[in-house]
């Protein structure tokens, strides 16, 4: 066979296994959709999150290594996750304000835990603020419903998650990332224990907030303000380190 036939014959057979995996994947794009609409405004549809994690899929085909390590299916999970992700953050619902009394929540959280040395209480949290119950839980509910994520805040603009499979040309930045994923492991580490166990089953176990909330025995609403409390914590937390 010539080399011109050789070269012909291997790229079909990349491009049969680029096929095949993206057929035999697509109801893991289903199934991620799904559990990303649990917890997004019903103003997100389906079919948008459904294309764009199509998009990570082929993407993810193309691109996937078996000498990285991961399987094709964790590879692909994060590819067809940030692909949604991407298409959350360009269409992003959210006014400015939502954002910016996020980032205060966590400024506020960063001077109390400084301050006493350990977690910071609500109380303490709406003290700092000078807000009252009513609208901490507001800042609270908006800005678990804002974003899944909102990585700018974290000090970033690249799906932590991403990182772990997508990997850098540039040395600098593969050790920046290194870093950011330290500090972010670090910083869930440090969580009182109910925030981790429900980051835990909300990104880990791919739970939504009513199926956590069933477990814990506690509302919705209440796993969805300790999500938004355990990001306040990390931004906070990180923006410290």
């Amino acid at each position: 066979m010539g080399t011109a036939a050789a070269y012909s014959n291997t790229e079909g057979q990349v491009a049969n296994i680029s096929n095949e995996l993206v057929q035999t994947h697509t109801p893991l794009v289903k199934r991620i959709a799904h559990h990303l609409i649990g917890r997004l405004p019903t103003s997100v549809m389906a079919d948008d999150m459904i294309q764009a994690g199509m998009l990570g899929l082929l993407d993810a085909a193309r691109r996937y290594d078996t000498g990285q390590g991961a399987s094709f299916e964790t590879y692909a999970t994060l590819r067809i996750r940030g692909a949604m992700i991407d298409e959350l953050r360009r269409n992003d619902w959210a006014p400015k304000s939502v954002h910016r009394k996020a980032r205060n929540l966590s400024a506020a959280v960063q001077v109390v835990e400084n301050r006493t040395g350990r977690d910071a209480r609500d109380e303490e949290i709406m003290a700092e603020m000078g807000i009252s119950s009513e609208e901490y839980h507001k800042i609270l509910r908006d800005s678990c419903n804002s974003k899944i994520f909102n990585f700018d805040d974290l000090g970033t603009d690249t799906d932590p998650l991403s990182m772990i499979a997508g990997g850098s040309a540039n040395p600098l930045d593969e050790l920046e990332d290194e870093r950011f994923r330290r500090r972010l492991t670090e910083a869930i580490a440090s969580l009182p224990e109910r925030e981790r166990m429900v980051l835990s089953m909300y990104y880990d176990k791919e739970l939504n907030l009513r199926e956590i909330g069933q477990i814990l025995g506690v509302s919705e609403s209440r796993i969805s303000q300790i999500l938004s409390r355990s990001y306040a914590r990390l931004r906070a937390r990180l923006n410290d380190s």
